[in-house]
């Protein structure tokens, strides 16, 4: 058990797009940086990542750190924890 760290906890948003936005005006404003349009929200299925700490009550160091995902197009992976077993079936 230790320090559980990771640089980018999660996100909740379509796949293909940038920041949950449709990705054609973000990325044609950052390769011309002219401004067209309004960003408008992406309409693909949504994919939820996040992650899972454990942690010991006693000293508050992470007894196991794993990922979660679910939806969308990426492969799902849910933690076996006796919580979320029951919260998602």
């Amino acid at each position: 058990g230790g320090t559980a760290y990771q640089t980018d906890a999660g996100a909740c948003a379509d796949y293909d797009s940038v920041i949950g936005m449709d990705k054609e005006e973000p990325l044609r404003r950052f390769t011309t940086r002219i401004s067209r349009e309004r960003y408008k929200p992406a309409s693909g299925a949504a994919t939820i990542c996040g992650v899972y700490v454990e942690s010991d009550d006693a000293t508050g160091l992470a007894k196991r750190i794993e990922p979660i995902r679910m939806g969308g197009r990426l492969a799902p992976v849910v933690p076996q924890v006796e919580s979320l077993v029951r919260a998602f079936s």
